[in-house]
């Protein structure tokens, strides 16, 4: 059994569990939720077996607890308006207009990254959020690295199909 400083591995990696979280979820509550059972998911398996890679152990926690919010969001189906930053929308940069829309987009890509299979997702969300290699996504799920980019590739295919009709009916022009 290892022995770890927890006040330690906190100070270093909430950070970066916080940010994965917050990524996918775009709501401080579950994040902060997601970041609590990451680490107490950690603790439980760091006291059970050996752990190579403390930061791979909690990415990898942390965006499958995330995933399985998205999950639960998606099947409770009744989209409360969530309460976004206002700062946002009064930004001079951007506009209003595409930061409402890449809002939604945002969403929408969440709820499609939730129909994902499990691994899928992972591997997605790995790649896209934590920008890891093929490698070290093969290391951190323990796959081969072909099977990283198989799953990848799945995940971008269905993902593309999931957020497909949202794209045509952005395109099409005003009055058709």
């Amino acid at each position: 059994m290892q022995v770890h400083d927890w006040n330690r591995i906190t100070e270093e990696h909430a950070s970066a569990v916080w940010q994965t979280a917050y990524r996918l979820l775009h709501n401080q509550a579950d994040a902060a939720d997601c970041l609590q059972e990451t680490f107490l998911a950690a603790f439980e398996l760091a006291q059970r077996q050996r752990v190579r890679s403390m930061r791979g152990l909690l990415l990898r926690l942390a965006t499958t607890r995330a995933i399985d919010r998205l999950r639960q969001r998606t099947r409770r189906s009744c989209q409360e308006s969530e309460c976004e930053d206002w700062q946002q929308l009064a930004s001079a940069e951007p506009g209003p207009d595409s930061a409402v829309q890449s809002q939604e987009l945002a969403a929408r890509l969440r709820a499609a990254i939730g129909q994902l299979p499990p691994q899928e997702a992972k591997v997605f969300c790995l790649r896209h959020f934590n920008e890891l290699s093929y490698r070290q996504i093969a290391k951190e799920l323990q796959i081969t690295t072909g099977a990283a980019g198989v799953l990848l590739h799945r995940a971008k295919a269905k993902l593309r199909d999931l957020l497909a009709p949202v794209e045509e009916e952005t395109r099409l022009p005003y009055g058709t």
